[in-house]
This record gives structure tokens, C-alpha cells and sequence, in this order.
């Protein structure tokens, strides 16, 4: 998966005179802190060559990993069809440029994002891009949600590990309080990852909401550790991204857990895969979370017909049906 074409020109824009090894000191930097889930009261992107090395070397990632997820709800709920979004923690406007290529006829767009550097990142990536009546919203997704109308479509993308665990289920009592319709949560594709989407699946499920995805059904999670749930999108490196990272393969796997959660009734949902398929002459092993709550590894062989050519075709994530 990449950018869309212009969101890619546009970065290359701003990063065009940036000296590569500031770049590469500054993504060291934001790495470091992204790996060790640093809650120290500084933002992570609060400074400019921070928000650059965020361009060159996450944004591609992030932005796949939110596409997936949205891609996951549009096949859940085919009939949504979001007029307005609200997206906490905005960053420089992913989960925009991906909302609107799921859904062109977005009206408007709320974005709150506490740093002024990234909003301005935001902006100016996103001047002329969308018809979407746009507006940015300095605000920090723990404090300042006050005043902030519902959507139709409410989201916080790589948002939950940056929050203080305790200020957890205030902040997603408050995006469920926002939410018209759905809300989706995305989070990285770690244990920890997974255990944030399985409490705030708990909380909404609690207060009534319906979920859409990826869950099939609305049972606990049949996984246990050291196992976890998560997905995978493989990601095209641009030659800056590489040199940047100092990499020499040209793709990276985006490892992400998402949760889309609605006010409407969740219609029936088939098995997800859950892992890597596993193939052999004739034959392919699933991985698979079930509507009726269980989870485990399934074989399919030439003997199920129809079954088995939906199955090999299916990959990691995959709704099977």
C-alpha cells in the first residue's frame, strides 16, 4: 500500500531541503520514544524536524495500517457512509486523507492535535486535497474535548499509547459520548496494543456499542498470551525512507490492532483470518476468529470445493466469506 499520489508529493515538498543527517538524528530520536511508549509530558512530534522525520519515515506505515482498518468497517457496514468526521490526535492529517479516499462525499472534518508543529504539517498537506469543510482544533484528547460537536465517524489513530493508562476510560467514555455513529480505534500491533483495544472494546461493549470489526462476534477474546491479536500491511519504502532508516529492504510490515465499534446493530459477520495463512499442495491452514466466539487453526483442501478457493485466496486479516 502507498500514499496517495498527492499526499506524497506534498511531503516530498516539505522535506525537499531538510540535511539528511538531521533527519536521520531526528527519526532516531522519534523511534526511541515511539518504541518505549514514553509518557514524559512532552509530545512526541512537538518540534518540526520531529514532524519531518515523521513524514519520511511513519507516515506511509501509519497511513496503511488506518486505510486496513477502514477498509475492514466498509466491508461491515457497507451502507455507512460518514457525512462528518472527528479525529482525535490528528497528526498531520492521516486518518483524513484515508477517510476521504474511503468516503469522497465527506462534508467536514473536525481534527484536534495538540502540536502546533504538526498542525501546521496538517494544513498545509491538506490545502486544496479534499472537499471537506476542514478545520483544526489545538487540543490535547485527555482535557480539551470539551465544546467538540459529535460525528458521524469518530477516531483515534495511534492515539491510546500515548495516554497515560489511568486517563484511559475517561478519554474513551468521551469518544463514545462524540460518536453518531461509529467510532475506530487504531493502536501498533504490540501485546500492549491489543491489551488497550481489549479494554476499551470491554467499556464499549458495556455502554451498548456494536462491534463491527475485526471482532466477528461480541464474546471475550478468545486469545490468550503470550498469543495476540493484530495485522500486518507491507508498506513501499521511498529511497528517502530508506535512506533515513539506513535500510536496505525496500518494504516494511506495519504491524497494527484496530477495534470499529457502532450505535447500529452489527449485521452477521464471517470468520477472520487471524495469522499468515499457511499453504501446501492442495491444502491451506487458517488461522481464524469465529462468530461464535472460538478462535484456532482450520484446514481447507481441494475436498471443500468453493470453501477451499475462498480460502487460499484469503490472506492475513481477511474477513473469510
Amino acid at each position: 500500500m502507498e500514499l496517495p499520489a498527492q499526499l506524497r508529493r506534498g511531503v516530498e515538498s516539505l522535506l525537499e531541503k531538510v540535511p539528511l543527517p538531521a533527519l536521520k538524528q531526528a527519526a532516531k530520536t522519534l523511534s526511541e520514544r515511539y518504541r518505549a511508549e514514553l509518557r514524559d509530558g512532552r509530545l512526541h512530534m512537538g518540534e518540526e524536524m520531529a514532524v519531518k522525520a515523521y513524514l519520511a519515515t511513519r507516515l506511509p506505515a501509519t497511513y496503511a495500517a488506518v486505510r486496513a482498518s477502514l477498509e475492514a468497517l466498509t466491508e461491515a457496514r457497507s451502507d455507512f457512509r460518514p457525512a462528518s468526521l472527528l479525529d482525535i490526535g490528528a497528526g498531520p492529517g492521516t486518518m483524513l486523507w484515508a477517510a476521504t479516499d474511503a468516503w469522497p462525499e465527506l462534508e467536514r472534518a473536525v481534527l484536534v492535535e495538540a502540536s502546533a508543529a504538526v498542525r501546521k504539517a496538517g494544513q498545509s498537506l491538506a490545502e486544496g486535497a479534499t472537499a471537506a469543510r476542514t478545520d483544526w482544533v489545538a487540543g490535547d484528547a485527555t482535557i480539551d474535548l470539551g465544546g467538540i460537536e459529535p460525528a458521524d465517524l469518530v477516531s483515534a489513530a495511534y492515539v491510546l499509547d500515548e495516554i497515560v493508562p489511568a486517563s484511559l476510560p475517561k478519554l474513551i467514555d468521551r469518544l463514545w459520548r462524540l460518536t453518531a455513529d461509529t467510532l475506530i480505534i487504531v493502536e501498533p500491533g504490540k501485546p500492549a496494543g491489543w491489551q488497550r483495544i481489549l479494554a476499551a472494546r470491554r467499556q464499549l461493549i458495556g455502554a451498548g456499542a456494536h462491534v463491527l470489526a475485526p471482532c466477528p462476534h461480541a464474546a471475550p477474546c478468545p486469545l490468550t498470551p503470550p498469543d495476540w491479536c493484530h495485522f500486518a500491511r507491507r508498506v513501499a519504502r521511498s529511497r528517502l525512507h530508506r535512506l533515513v532508516k539506513e535500510a536496505e529492504v525496500p518494504w516494511e510490515d506495519e504491524k497494527f490492532i484496530y477495534l470499529a465499534a457502532s450505535r447500529q446493530p452489527a449485521p452477521a459477520r464471517p470468520a477472520r483470518v487471524i495469522a499468515p495463512p499457511k499453504g501446501g499442495s492442495g491444502k491451506v491452514v487458517l488461522k481464524l476468529c469465529r462468530p461464535d466466539g472460538s478462535a484456532g487453526e482450520e484446514l481447507f483442501s481441494k475436498r471443500d470445493g468453493d470453501v477451499f478457493k475462498a480460502a487460499r485466496r484469503a490472506d492475513w486479516g481477511d474477513a473469510l466469506g
